[in-house]
């Protein structure tokens, strides 16, 4: 077990008292048999009734309620957790799954047609023999080594950018600009996925960073697919491996566009400045937890 404090401060500044109306806040990671949360800590100014709620997909939500305008939102969430996902790899799959691609019994079959359903339609000439290119190309037909291949295929063949803008590449531009966040490499992921008969969604989180960056952590985005006998394994296109404990998932979602950080509407003459950090520490095993 590994313990580690993620900090994610967000913080708008406005060049008038601005009006806030409802947050809906997208912060506190999902807790399983792999994770979970010891302490947590969440610091909104100018103050706000909080509620919280658990979607229909399980992921937990706080909703912000202002009453009072304010030059400025700072939002800091505070959360230390454990973290079991140490040996990703150690599962099995039922012997009808182990050979790609495969079919889902009928039970698993109804209870996953909501991540079966293509977000895109595979309109695209372009993306339907890209997808049809990834399962020629690989060496083995092994279920987990085909969506290995696919995570790693993607992590080579595309470039890494940074976008600040709101949403997600549909599978054509990524495939014709040849770049991408996170978040679109995830969504090219899962729509190849689902394009051979898989149930998968999308997943956004955090990301432990200790050797790549100078600030240890990170926002991030990556896909998740149900494996029968292992359940939902994630796959991260890009870094190219699958997903283990410097991963924290927040929210899953068939959609890609639905689960932002933080959504809310505001009321202002112009647009506010957005000021974002995020920090995932390793912890040792006696420090303390969030007070």
């Amino acid at each position: 077990m590994k313990r580690f404090k993620i900090t994610h401060t967000t913080q708008y500044d406005y060049n008038e008292a601005a009006t806030f109306g409802s947050h809906e806040l997208r912060l506190r990671p999902k807790e399983s048999h792999e994770l979970r949360i010891e302490s947590s800590k969440l610091d909104i100014q100018p103050a706000a009734l909080l509620y919280w709620c658990r979607d229909a997909e399980d992921n937990s939500i706080a909703f912000a309620e202002f009453t009072e305008p304010a030059m400025q939102l700072v939002i800091k969430s505070e959360v230390v957790v454990q973290q079991y996902n140490e040996a990703p790899l150690d599962f099995i799959l039922t012997k009808n799954a182990e050979l790609f691609p495969f079919t889902y019994d009928a039970r698993d079959q109804t209870y996953l047609d909501y991540y079966l359903k293509i977000p895109y339609g595979h309109a695209g000439r372009r993306f339907r023999e890209w997808a049809a290119g990834v399962l020629n190309s690989a060496e083995n037909l092994e279920t987990y080594a085909f969506l290995s291949h696919l995570s790693k295929k993607i992590q080579s063949e595309f470039k890494y950018n940074v976008r600040e803008d709101v949403g997600v590449q549909t599978p054509e531009e990524t495939l014709t600009l040849g770049t991408g966040s996170c978040r679109d490499f995830a969504t090219l992921f899962l729509e190849t996925a689902r394009f051979w008969g898989c149930a998968a969604r999308f997943v956004s989180g955090y990301l432990h960073t200790p050797s790549s960056s100078e600030i240890p952590g990170a926002t991030h985005a990556w896909a998740e697919v149900y494996l029968p006998g292992a359940g939902w394994k994630g796959f991260d296109p890009t870094i190219g491996s699958i997903v283990g404990a410097e991963h924290f998932p927040v929210a899953v979602t068939a959609d890609p566009e639905s689960v932002p950080p933080i959504a809310g509407e505001v009321l202002c003459s112009a647009p506010g400045q957005l000021t974002v950090g995020v920090w995932v520490e390793e912890l040792d095993s006696d420090e303390p937890a969030v007070q």
